[in-house]
């Protein structure tokens, strides 16, 4: 695919992606003591349905992996129209052994989701008003500067409030910064210290700042830590015993394939290095959850059906877009309360992506679930400003192009 098609693709298909720095330069060069030469052909999972037409076009998305951009890929797709899982790739660039389907991940950003979902359970039980202030719950946080953000503006993005700060400006200071635990209640005052963006409800701006308030404002009205009430009304209803945050723990727990991201490395020369061990706190009820393919395709297909927020207005947040235009660039908004929406193939898909330094994770399905996606790509630059190859390539072969 040209440089121009998919660059058009990428603006249209991507589900709610974060942004970076600026893509690293796209050279080959492998890890020490690895390679990104060895070719691990796709793996489909034993039971694998292949009459649907899409799996040739599923296969060749992860075709020839390793590769100089990704290392491994799993993917699950389900829904009435047919059924695919493969996995793709390596564990890791040293030993060169197959790539592990049930690993797993880091889901970046894929936990507002989680997070939305929750907030929307506490709306059901009376604890939350999604039309009541924020500053209302977290009078001691958020300033009367910011009064007028309410609750569904935090979950829509269109609070106004700008990010947080954090140290550095490229990935080998991140890199270098990487064991830092952050502060979530610091994070906020950092960001409300702030003027604001744009008025409350006026515009949409895509930032992890609403998330991180969201998980604080869970923490207050129920007196309870944001975790165990994310195990309380998601992970244990559904029994998603893969699917846990990981605090300020940097590692992944269990089995898992490795990260690898492209920087300049110590001795000067540009690389892959492995980032596998990476803390997650700036993201916490933002971005921190580590999960698999299979837990994220039974989370997707719950919330699909309103087993986890109930069928009616609640659920309906989800799939509602706020109609104002972006910041800065003022395109139609495109996100709901944690969801995304596209029109891909001819058809709307609801759906959000998510990076951390290593790891692409996407969910994603129609509202009548007749086809649902799920995947992890280990991307070499998976927050930077291009979208991997692989994820945009399994995206468009599960819905169609853009419409």
């Amino acid at each position: 695919m040209k440089r121009a098609t998919r660059t058009l693709l990428a603006a249209a298909c991507v589900l709610g992606a974060v942004t970076g720095p600026a893509a690293l330069p796209a050279a080959a060069s492998p890890a020490p003591g690895g390679t990104v030469n060895t070719t691990a052909p796709p793996r489909a999972d034993p039971g694998t349905a292949r009459t649907d037409p899409a799996t040739a076009a599923l296969e060749a998305a992860v075709a020839g992996l390793p590769a100089a951009d990704t290392t491994a890929a799993l993917v699950r797709v389900g829904g009435t129209d047919g059924v695919w899982r493969g996995s793709a790739g390596v564990h890791d660039l040293t030993s060169g052994r197959a790539a592990d389907p049930r690993a797993r991940f880091r889901v970046g950003s894929v936990t507002k989701v989680f997070t939305a979902a929750v907030v929307l359970r506490l709306a059901e039980e009376g604890k939350v008003d999604l039309d009541r202030s924020v500053r209302a719950y977290l009078p001691d946080l958020i300033p009367a500067s910011y009064g007028g953000v309410t609750v569904r503006q935090l979950l829509d993005h269109t609070h106004g409030i700008p990010a947080a700060d954090f140290p550095g400006s490229t990935v080998e200071e991140w890199y270098a910064n990487r064991f830092l635990v952050h502060d979530p209640v610091a994070m906020v005052r950092s960001a409300t210290a702030k003027e604001r963006e744009f008025a409350p409800g006026e515009r949409q701006h895509y930032l992890n700042i609403g998330y991180t308030i969201a998980g604080l404002l869970v923490e207050r009205v129920t007196g309870d830590a944001y975790e165990r009430q994310l195990a309380r009304l998601v992970l244990r209803p559904l029994g998603l015993r893969d699917t846990y945050a990981p605090g300020a723990d940097p590692r992944i727990a269990g089995p898992h394939n490795h990260g690898y991201q492209r920087m300049t490395l110590d001795d000067g020369t540009t690389g892959l290095r492995d980032v596998t061990v990476w803390g997650v706190t700036d993201g916490w009820a933002a971005g921190d959850l580590v999960s698999t393919t299979a837990d994220l395709e039974r989370f997707t297909d719950a919330l699909f059906r309103g087993r986890i927020v109930p069928r009616g207005p609640l659920l309906e947040e989800m799939f509602t877009v706020p109609k104002v235009t972006t910041f800065p660039g003022g395109k139609p908004a495109e996100y709901a309360v944690g969801l995304a929406r596209k029109v891909l193939g001819g058809r709307e898909v609801w759906g959000k992506t998510g990076g951390r330094w290593g790891y692409n994770a996407a969910v994603a399905s129609t509202r009548d679930g007749s086809r649902t996606l799920v995947y992890s790509v280990n991307s070499t630059d998976a927050k930077g400003r291009d979208v991997s190859r692989v994820a945009l390539d399994l995206m468009v072969a599960a819905y169609g192009p853009p419409s």
